[in-house]
């Protein structure tokens, strides 16, 4: 596990991933500005219409409600940059969605040339599976934040989610280039133990600000490796609802 990060992390200077980079971070931005201004504006809403309503149904006097809107506008400004640290997972998860087959091919010409390259997801399904974890991590953060306050609890539950949605996540994308959806769940949930550390990895990285935002390369890289040592060339057997036959995976990765 720790080769196949230090084999991801080593790739990421090569000029065909700092291309991709900067097409991911530039993405990556884009959404975390969209999202900051679109909290910009229900706060400034929030204190506009909280402030006559504090002014004309409490009685307080103008001076008290201008010093109460100078605080929430504070907490605001503070609540809009933590919201972008942890909304990173949620951001970075959708962004890999769109350049995980780039990325993923990339590693597979460079460190398995012998190898047969794994087809490109339809853009479709990519962006399901990206837009699906994010809504979750996104799910995870607004759970997590009430507990924030308790001894780094609520920080502790937003790691741990992390590594695991991010775990899955990646490797999903990364084994679903030579597997079915269905055989590629099998084979996550049987290393599942396995892709929980590994996503402890990613949502380590993740946690870094400004080197966060080349999350989905890291990570797609790192399930790359990941996936080539766990599935090898062993069969997986797929167990389906009675009305649906078994299916198992082709042989070889």
């Amino acid at each position: 596990m720790i080769d196949a990060a230090i084999k991801a992390l080593s790739q990421m200077t090569s000029l065909p991933f700092r291309a991709v980079l900067m097409k991911s971070v530039g993405l990556a931005l884009l959404i975390l500005l969209a999202a900051a201004f679109g909290l910009h504006r229900l706060f400034g809403w929030l204190a506009e219409h909280g402030g006559a309503w504090l002014e004309g149904s409490l009685g307080l006097g103008a001076a008290i409600v201008t010093a109460l809107l100078w605080i929430f506008a504070i907490i605001a400004g503070i609540g809009l940059f933590a919201g972008a640290i942890f909304l990173m997972p949620a951001v970075t998860a959708l962004v890999a969605s769109f350049f995980a087959d780039d990325i993923a091919d990339q590693v597979e010409r460079t460190h398995y040339p012998a190898e047969p390259l794994g087809a490109a997801m339809p853009i479709a399904r990519a962006v399901l599976e990206g837009a699906r974890t994010a809504l979750l991590a996104l799910g995870i953060y607004l759970v997590a934040a009430p507990f924030l306050l308790f001894a780094g609890l609520g920080l502790l539950i937003f790691f741990f989610a992390n590594a695991y949605l991010l775990g899955r996540e990646y490797f999903l994308m990364a084994a679903m280039r030579h597997h079915s959806p269905a055989e590629a769940r099998a084979l996550r949930h049987e290393h599942r133990n396995t892709l929980f550390f590994a996503g402890m990895l990613i949502a380590a990285f993740v946690s870094i600000p400004i080197v966060n935002l080349a999350t989905p390369l890291f990570g797609t890289a790192f399930m790359v490796h990941l996936h080539k040592r766990l599935a090898g060339g062993r069969r997986i057997d797929v167990i389906e609802p009675p009305s649906r036959r078994a299916v198992s995976t082709r042989d070889g990765v």
